[in-house]
C-alpha cells in the first residue's frame, strides 16, 4: 500500500492528504505539531468529538463557523453556556448541529475548568500521557494506544464525554504527542525537530 502523495510542490506527504486539496496545508503547518496551549488543546478534543462519524474534511471546512459559535474555546465561557445557548447553537447552520454532541462540549468546558483548578492546565494533564515512541506502532497503523486507552479512562472517570480511545488517540496525533507522520513524508522530520525542542508542560 501506497503511504505518501505528491504535494504541490512535488515533495511526499502523508497519503491521507490526497484526500482533499485543503488538507495538504493542514498536514503541513499543523498535524502533529506539538502544542500547549490549554485553549488549542481543548479546541482539538471537541472537534474530534464533532468529527465521529464524519470526515474531518467537514469539520475542518466549518472550522472557523465552531470557533465562533464557541468563542474560540474559551472553556470558562463555554462552561457559563445554558439551555438558550444549546437552542441557539442547534440553529447556527454553519456547525454540526447535533444535540449531544454541543451539550458534550459544554460539559467537557465545565470539567475542563475543574481539571484546571486541580492540574494547573490542562497541558500539564494531557502532556502526562504523552507515549514512549518506542511502544507505539508503526506510523499510521493503529488508531489507539495504550496511552489513549488510559487518557480516555481518566477523562471519562472525570465525566467527560465522547472521549473514546480512538478519539483521543486522533487527538494525540494532531498535537503532537505522537509523530504519525509516515517515514517518506516531508514533514516527519519537522514534526520530530519540534518534539524535540519543545517545552513539555508540567
Amino acid at each position: 500500500m501506497t503511504t505518501t502523495t505528491e504535494g504541490p510542490d512535488g515533495r511526499p506527504r502523508c497519503h491521507w492528504c490526497s484526500a482533499a486539496p485543503e488538507f495538504f496545508a493542514y498536514h503541513d503547518t499543523e498535524w502533529g505539531f506539538p502544542v500547549a496551549d490549554d485553549r488549542r488543546l481543548f479546541e482539538k478534543l471537541c472537534l474530534e468529538s464533532f468529527q465521529s462519524g464524519l470526515s474531518w474534511r467537514t469539520i475542518l471546512a466549518k472550522r472557523e463557523n465552531f470557533r465562533a459559535a464557541f468563542h474560540h474555546f474559551d472553556f470558562e465561557r463555554v462552561a457559563a453556556f445554558d439551555q438558550r445557548d444549546v437552542e441557539r447553537l442547534l440553529q447556527d447552520a454553519g456547525i454540526v448541529r447535533h444535540r449531544g454532541k454541543i451539550e458534550a462540549v459544554i460539559n467537557n468546558a465545565q470539567r475542563a475548568c475543574e481539571l484546571v483548578e486541580r492540574e494547573g492546565s490542562l497541558a500539564a494533564f494531557i502532556w502526562g500521557y504523552e507515549p514512549s515512541p518506542a511502544t507505539l506502532a508503526e506510523p499510521q497503523t493503529a488508531s489507539t494506544s495504550a496511552e489513549s486507552v488510559a487518557l480516555s479512562k481518566e477523562l471519562k472517570k472525570r465525566g467527560w464525554k465522547f472521549v473514546g480511545p480512538t478519539t483521543v488517540y486522533a487527538f494525540m496525533q494532531a498535537m503532537g504527542l505522537v509523530n504519525d507522520h509516515v517515514a517518506g513524508c516531508v514533514t516527519r522530520a519537522e514534526v520530530e525537530r519540534a518534539r524535540e525542542g519543545f517545552d513539555r508542560p508540567a
